[in-house]
């Protein structure tokens, strides 16, 4: 697909900065889909008037958000677009598959730990009694999205890893028959720490957005309480705000 790209040479928006957002609203409205190439840098350059250093620090600055990748042998290749998730009740892993994104699961931790204070308060449990604590990666065609950390109360489901590793957490709350009904969420932005740059693939100090949720079943029972990170280049949150009447 021959892409309609040009850039404004009045506009005070540097060229390269000009094209890198071009390039990025293509892979965002899905005109360049993952996997597919962007072609010649020389070529580029020569269509739009550009030098090659523009075209190069353009392309750079996608291949920083992650969005590009160069292949050796093979160019540079599409890699996948940002997720943009609603805030609304739903999982990581279900809004990753609905975007055709290729959810996958890698489960770092599965065990009974001692609630924190935190943690009791958060589910509605004694603090130092047993819950159950789930730690895992999740992937988007093969690269790190998110770190999940998961407490969940004693005796709620079967939490078996290979289970964990093949679905969603919240597929596996309403195959016991625990309807989801709402949650407390809180948002942030923090700089990783070491592990969790080498977690997430990123430089240690990089900026991270986080996400807190307290989860409540029809009932009003606290059936999680939610710790993630997420890589902002590959990761967004969308809101819709209303005016009070």
């Amino acid at each position: 697909m021959r892409l309609d790209l040009g850039v404004d040479r009045s506009s005070p928006v540097p060229l390269y900065f000009q094209l890198s957002q071009q390039l990025e609203a293509a892979i965002e409205r899905g005109e360049l889909t993952p996997g597919s190439l962007l072609g010649n840098e020389i070529e580029l350059a020569a269509r739009l008037g550009l030098s090659r250093p523009t075209v190069r620090q353009a392309i750079q600055s996608l291949v920083d958000k992650g969005l590009l990748v160069r292949r050796r042998g093979v160019g540079t290749q599409v890699v996948h677009s940002r997720v943009e998730r609603p805030l609304e009740l739903s999982s990581l892993y279900d809004d990753l598959e609905a975007a055709g994104r290729q959810p996958a699961t890698r489960v770092l931790v599965n065990t009974v730990v001692p609630a924190s204070a935190e943690v009791a308060a958060a589910l509605g449990v004694s603090e130092g009694g047993d819950v159950h604590r789930v730690e895992r990666l999740r992937l988007a065609h093969g690269e790190p999205m998110a770190y999940l950390c998961n407490h969940l109360p004693p005796g709620l489901l079967d939490l078996d890893t290979a289970r964990l590793e093949g679905t969603g957490l919240y597929r596996l709350l309403r195959s016991a028959g625990i309807t989801l009904h709402s949650a407390r969420q809180s948002i942030g932005a923090r700089a990783a720490t070491a592990a969790e740059a080498e977690r997430l693939g990123e430089d240690a100090g990089a900026p991270l957005l986080t996400m807190r949720r307290t989860t409540f079943d029809d009932t009003g029972r606290a059936v999680e309480f939610a710790d993630h990170t997420y890589r902002p280049g590959r990761y967004s949150f969308e809101f819709q705000l209303l005016v009070r009447p």
